[in-house]
């Protein structure tokens, strides 16, 4: 039952290998009508022609029962006919009938010659054997050729025939053509209705429409052609809608950078051009001018070194340098590192590592990054007296560094862009805290790494950033 299972769950070889059976079949059957048909045809033709008078019968096998008073007999001498009995040597011994040659004696050759039956000869010839009074002989017929028609001797296959040769080649040819062109058309059908739905499909992706997916209803092959290209589209509409995203996020974060860096760039030519012109003779006043400028300058190198160290983790050349650390070392040197700064806002830390190592796959440098800007991230946005916890989660595959906060929180509608490049906490472009760029820079290294960066909340910490990196 399995050959006969639905199009789309069968081989394309098993259907034109039904094809070909059928294909087969019908040959035979239009061969076993043609052979038929001939039949019926050289058998007409026999009875037509083969004997003149109906009633004469030209065997002389139907007279060795009783060649002398036998019913045959009388009808054999009225058409003129006779028969000749011949001894073992073939030399006549008897003649029923009127004998209207002059031959007592034949050769084997004679005979052979006069059984051949040829348009030449006097008379028709038909030779059996016979019992005469228990003694073996031969009974040999002859008919005047005038009361019988033969003509099997030459060329005897045409001369059955009801038409000529060349009809019965030309009407086969005809019908063996048609069932070739209906098989093969059959078969290119079968063929070119699934090719002409890829190709459609093809034409559509050519124009630009990658949401098109196409249905084969044809043999498992096909089904899976189509399939393949189903996921070819699926991918291929996937990586455009991405790079349209990534190409808008692109120009996004150009002008998001042009108008941060014009904003302190402005500052700084309006504060430099008034001391440069001697504006400003107040020696209080040049001092807060110059302090303002290198503060802005300040923050335009920042923003630049930044927006490299974003970039430089996006370069399909950056080099990582993945091994297993300690990590609780690994913090605390960062919060030794960090700790004077979290005093100065007035911030009060809980810091919680196991007092054993727990080792780690990750890249110094880049979580340094990450883990430094987030903790940056909480001292620029949140006011003082804010609780800030830092706490290495061990675990089985991955490990967790969590860095919350008790402070301001962030709002419902920021948490889904908060990873996003220039974009803050306070929402003000004009605002004069970070970069907007410290938790995309997070999140690039955390990802680099093999890890990931998410954020939350809880019921006692408004702001929970996760780490979790492989062990």
């Amino acid at each position: 039952m399995r050959l006969w299972r639905d199009r789309s769950k069968r081989p394309l070889q098993t259907s034109l290998a039904f094809d070909f059976l059928r294909f087969f079949l019908i040959i035979v059957v239009i061969v076993l009508a043609a052979y038929l048909f001939i039949q019926i045809d050289v058998t007409r033709k026999i009875k037509d022609y083969m004997i003149a008078d109906p009633d004469l019968k030209p065997e002389a096998s139907l007279y060795s029962d009783n060649p002398y008073t036998g019913p045959e007999t009388g009808k054999l001498l009225g058409s003129g006919g006779w028969l000749e009995v011949l001894n073992q040597d073939k030399t006549l011994i008897d003649v029923i009938g009127a004998k209207a040659d002059t031959a007592q004696s034949y050769t084997e050759e004679q005979l052979y010659g006069l059984l051949e039956n040829g348009p030449q000869q006097q008379y028709y010839y038909s030779l059996t054997r016979y019992e005469d009074q228990g003694t073996a002989a031969w009974l040999l017929l002859k008919i005047p050729r005038n009361r019988i028609e033969i003509t099997i001797n030459s060329y005897p296959f045409q001369s059955q025939l009801n038409q000529p040769v060349t009809f019965y080649i030309l009407s086969g040819t005809i019908v063996m053509l048609l069932v070739v062109v209906g098989y093969s058309y059959s078969v290119a059908r079968r063929i070119r209705k699934p090719l002409r739905t890829v190709s459609e499909g093809l034409n559509e992706m050519i124009q630009g429409n990658y949401s098109t997916r196409i249905m084969v209803d044809a043999e498992e092959e096909f089904i899976q052609i189509g399939e393949r290209f189903n996921y070819m589209a699926d991918v291929i509409e996937t990586t455009t809608e991405a790079r349209r995203q990534a190409e808008e996020s692109k120009q996004r974060m150009i002008m998001d950078l042009s108008h941060d860096l014009k904003t302190p760039i402005t500052s700084i030519q309006g504060y430099a051009q008034a001391l440069y012109e001697g504006r400003v003779t107040d020696p209080e006043r040049q001092r807060k001018y110059l302090t303002y400028i290198y503060n802005k300058s300040s923050q335009v190198t920042k923003l630049i070194q930044n927006m490299v160290e974003l970039l430089k983790t996006d370069s399909p050349d950056f080099l990582l340098k993945l091994g297993r650390y300690d990590l609780g070392d690994f913090l605390r040197e960062i919060i030794a590192d960090t700790y004077g700064e979290i005093e100065q806002n007035s911030f009060t830390l809980h810091f919680k590592v196991p007092e054993h190592a727990i080792y780690a796959r990750f890249d110094p440098e880049l979580l340094s990054r990450a883990v430094h800007n987030l903790i940056s991230n909480a001292l620029t946005y949140n006011p003082a007296g804010t609780e800030l916890r830092i706490e290495l989660i061990p675990g089985n595959q991955r490990v967790a560094i969590e860095i919350a906060d008790t402070g301001i929180g962030i709002s419902p509608e920021l948490r889904a862009v908060i990873f996003d490049p220039f974009v803050r906490g306070d929402e003000a472009r004009t605002a004069s805290g970070g970069t907007g760029l410290g938790l995309a820079i997070a999140l690039k290294n955390t990802e680099r790494m093999g890890g990931t960066l998410k954020l939350g909340s809880s019921p006692a910490e408004t702001t929970v950033f996760t780490i979790e990196i492989p062990v």
